[in-house]
């Protein structure tokens, strides 16, 4: 099968009660701005899918010369490239967080928080952003995923090679115990799983409840969910493996050539699954980079910094341009979208499909989410890339 070829994380506040089963924290401690009414409403998109990958610069994957023929050469001509998407922060960790919680660095999570440790809450400061020092956030603060369960609507994150070695995390919800050093920091030959790739496990509000082995799986679960728009979850989010996402140039499995050429290698084979999948007759592909190189940390949008870092891009506002692809039926072919966007974007984007508050700095005054720019296209207009 397709799939499975591909497949051979100020106001004080005094403590936070326990999410309940179904991974739903208190609804008084969630922070989160309502949709304004005056935004146009996007299309009946009722299934997304998010691929991250890593590390690269737009000139790199987008711009004249990139060699990546499946990514630059298939998948942007039959979608919408975003050519001013940035990410919002350096390094790894921070940018993941910030597409499900609209929550902004600390220094430990800047640092992809080699140390499996608790975030200490000392406060709240505008927007819902925690104040404190730490990687795992309590389980008042809320995710997406905690938006979802409360309305009934279904998630999954789907990361590849999770649990292929049970010494070093579980086969779902895979994290290090707390306190503990994070040895998913750095792949092995037979796992390349990074848990500083998985923004779900930095939230007591997933990891304390039942969801998070329930939805938190290996991404060789992807084809079974895929074979009927039942069985898919209304929200997947992909998380490569240290390989397949272009992080690491010498792949620990031997697989040659890492980097882009493995990242692009991966998008081929799974692409496919998705858009010709039964469910991605109301869908919408988005792939982005988690970061930039370390050498940009430009941002949009008028990024705050939030209240635990003065730069988010330790070097400076954000975590560069990157860039990113769409995929829908409701997208034309061709479409190409200067409109700034970045991570908060995204996430603000994802809620106002769905219907649901925003969360963090997705809800920021000024900050667009997809519009006209990039939705334009009849349901049944737009084939998907094979």
């Amino acid at each position: 099968m397709l799939l499975a070829a591909a497949l051979a994380a100020p106001a004080a506040v005094a403590c936070h009660p326990s999410a309940d089963r179904a991974g739903r924290p208190p609804a008084t401690d969630s922070a989160a701005t309502a949709a304004p009414a005056s935004v146009p409403t996007p299309p009946p998109i009722r299934h997304v899918f998010v691929i991250v990958l890593e590390n690269e610069d737009y000139a790199a994957t987008f711009g004249a010369g990139a060699r990546v023929p499946y990514l630059a050469g298939t998948l942007v001509p039959s979608g919408a490239l975003l050519r001013q998407y940035y990410a919002t922060a350096h390094n790894s960790l921070p940018n993941y967080i910030a597409m499900i919680s609209g929550i902004a660095p600390t220094r430990a999570t800047q640092g992809d928080c080699p140390l499996f440790e608790n975030f200490t809450l000392t406060g709240t400061a505008p927007d819902g952003q925690p104040v404190g020092r730490g990687c795992v956030y309590p389980a008042g603060v809320a995710t997406l995923a905690n938006q979802l369960a409360a309305k009934g609507l279904t998630w999954k994150a789907y990361m590849e090679d999770m649990g292929n070695d049970p010494t070093r995390e579980s086969a779902t919800c895979g994290h290090p115990r707390l306190g503990a050093v994070d040895v998913t920091e750095h792949a092995t030959p037979r796992d390349q799983y990074a848990a500083k790739h998985d923004p779900f496990v930095y939230f007591h509000a997933i990891v304390d409840s039942a969801s998070c082995a329930a939805n938190v799986v290996p991404l060789a679960r992807l084809e079974g969910d895929l074979a009927s728009a039942a069985s898919t979850p209304n929200f997947a989010f992909l998380s490569p493996n240290l390989c397949h996402d272009g992080h690491d140039e010498r792949c620990a499995s031997g697989e040659r050539p890492g980097g882009m050429a493995a990242a692009d290698r991966f998008l081929a084979r799974v692409v496919p699954a998705i858009t010709g999948a039964p469910a991605f007759k109301d869908g919408l592909l988005i792939v982005t980079f988690d970061e930039a190189g370390e050498d940009d940390a430009s941002a949009c949008c008028d990024e705050p910094p939030g209240p635990n870092t003065a730069r988010p891009g330790i070097s400076g506002p954000g975590g560069g341009r990157t860039g990113a692809v769409m995929l829908s039926p409701f997208i034309r072919a061709g479409t190409v979208s200067d409109v700034p966007y970045n991570h908060y974007a995204l996430l603000r984007s994802i809620e106002r499909i769905f219907g649901l508050p925003y969360l963090g700095y997705a809800g920021r005054a000024g900050l667009a989410d997809f519009g006209a720019d990039v939705y334009g296209a009849p349901a049944a207009a737009a084939p998907g890339p094979r």
